[in-house]
């Protein structure tokens, strides 16, 4: 097997000392201090069919702020700049910049190429912080909800994949289908190819692929491969000053407007009824627990980030004189978000 860099060898021995509950309080979310005027970039790492599309919707047409992003129906983009500055951004994602480090970029290609990408974009080079926030899904919804986005025709074949500077080879990364969709396809031959990135996407997509040998399988054994995959995206997770779970809209939002210091104009949407929803109706029991083996990685990671949450949220909640208050406001508003502006995807979770 190839081995591994010593630098990316050394990272992978300090994951280990790194204990579950040692990496909750690894980020103090009560003084993230965010500075919109200053040199802070907030970066939305968005993970397939977790909600994001109505989040990234959210952070550029509803966030209450002094210079509020400047939308444009045409290009179906939002300018996001700092007030008093001309060219500055405060947020990276795809309805601000684009897909500037391809599309549905993960962390390893984002940590790559943000600050490159926000240097020609400004025309300079920068000192900034960059605070990730991304969301999370129950990974069965999450994966059944991928399967039905593919079998409508979704492919996001345009993915880079890309991992120390450098593009998967169609040796590391073989298409798990022939022509250019895979519709139709059963759930069964869904799971079946090993190549497809489906499976554990939200621990891969938080992960730092580099201590993995990136999309070379062959650097380790599978269990150890995903022993660090694991490890990875939980220590990386738990340096993010946000992170959202689907299935908890209102928390999510609280979480978000005590951690940077901002409101939401409109509350966040809750959907009782999914596609994911539907098609586990569908399942066999047998096909649910492989469902369940497939993703077992995410399935640990969102035990984790369940954790984390919940803990992120009674921290806040402690520090909050007039939670009950908070908590409810924009829940009691009666308003509804118009996605008209930018509806050009599918929304359906």
């Amino acid at each position: 097997m190839a081995s591994m860099s010593e630098n990316s060898r050394s990272f992978v021995n300090s994951l280990e000392f790194n204990s579950n509950e040692a990496l909750l309080n690894v980020f103090d979310v009560e003084n993230v201090n965010f500075s919109i005027r200053g040199n802070d970039v907030m970066v939305f790492l968005h993970i397939q069919k977790t909600g994001g599309t109505q989040f990234g919707r959210h952070l550029v047409k509803d966030l209450d702020l002094e210079r509020p992003c400047s939308c444009h129906h045409e290009k179906k983009r939002c300018d996001c700049l700092r007030p008093g500055k001309s060219r500055e951004i405060w947020l990276f994602s795809r309805y601000s910049t684009g897909w500037k480090c391809g599309l549905h970029a993960d962390w390893t290609e984002l940590t790559e190429c943000v600050d490159t990408k926000l240097d020609q974009i400004e025309g300079g080079n920068k000192n900034r912080r960059y605070l990730y926030v991304t969301f999370l899904r129950d990974p069965v919804s999450r994966f059944l909800s991928e399967f039905r986005h593919v079998q409508r025709g979704a492919t996001w074949k345009n993915s880079k994949h890309s991992c120390n500077h450098r593009l998967a080879t169609k040796n590391e990364l073989p298409p798990c289908f022939e022509g250019d969709r895979w519709t139709n396809i059963t759930l069964d031959s869904f799971m079946s190819c090993q190549y497809n990135l489906a499976l554990n996407r939200q621990t891969r997509m938080l992960a730092d692929l580099k201590v993995v040998g990136c999309y070379n399988i062959s650097a380790m054994s599978k269990s150890e491969r995903g022993r660090l995959l694991l490890s990875s995206a939980k220590l990386n997770l738990s340096k993010m000053p946000f992170l959202g779970i689907t299935e908890h809209q209102q928390m999510s939002q609280y979480i978000f407007e005590r951690t940077f210091k901002t409101k939401f104009l409109f509350p966040f949407e809750h959907y009782n009824k999914t596609v994911s929803s539907e098609t586990l109706k569908e399942l066999t029991e047998e096909q649910k627990q492989t469902v369940l083996e497939f993703n077992s990685l995410d399935v640990e990671l969102y035990d984790f980030a369940m954790k984390l949450f919940n803990n992120r949220f009674e921290k806040l909640k402690k520090l909050d004189d007039d939670f009950e208050a908070h908590y409810q406001e924009a829940h009691n508003s009666g308003q509804t978000f118009a996605w008209d502006l930018l509806s050009d995807e599918d929304v359906e979770i």
